[in-house]
């Protein structure tokens, strides 16, 4: 399938991949792995597991967007990685959301203030000042991000 492409700024592009194929699964094994000291494998068993239904639990209103720029690095959310975005999560304060704002795209930190509504970067760089939406003018909600997929 071919993937629409959306404008963010000028020079930046996200790309929309939306999970269809559900019930395609692939082998979990039922034990763990250490991340840190070796530990002897228990079980060599694998069971299947559906990443769609592991990365949401709506699936039907999950979808994938690929990251462009740096900043939520510090969130863990690095360029090329795909976000999982829920259009049926109601955004919290402290979520991170994918926002429709100034004509484009954007993935940021909700923060609910008293004064207003901003959407708050996560990088070391001073370039990316909060955002502050005020009314569906300034900006939308499109969905909490809850997840990301990283390849190596």
């Amino acid at each position: 399938m071919e993937a629409a492409i959306i404008p963010l700024h000028p020079i930046e592009e996200q790309r929309f991949l939306i999970i269809i194929d559900q019930g395609n699964s692939l082998p979990l094994f039922t034990t763990t792995v250490q991340a840190g000291f070796p530990s002897p494998a228990t079980d060599y068993s694998a069971e299947p597991i559906d990443l769609n239904t592991y990365s949401s639990a709506h699936p039907a209103s999950t979808f994938l967007v690929e990251v462009v720029g740096e900043s939520m690095v510090k969130a863990g959310i690095m360029p090329k990685d795909l976000a999982i975005v829920n259009r049926d999560l109601k955004p919290k304060d402290g979520n991170i959301v994918l926002a429709f704002v100034d004509g484009g795209f954007t993935i940021k930190r909700l923060r609910l203030e008293k004064d207003a509504t901003y959407l708050v970067a996560e990088t070391e760089s001073d370039s990316f000042p909060p955002i502050r939406v005020d009314s569906p003018e300034d900006g939308m909600f499109w969905g909490v991000v809850v997840g990301i997929h990283r390849k190596y």
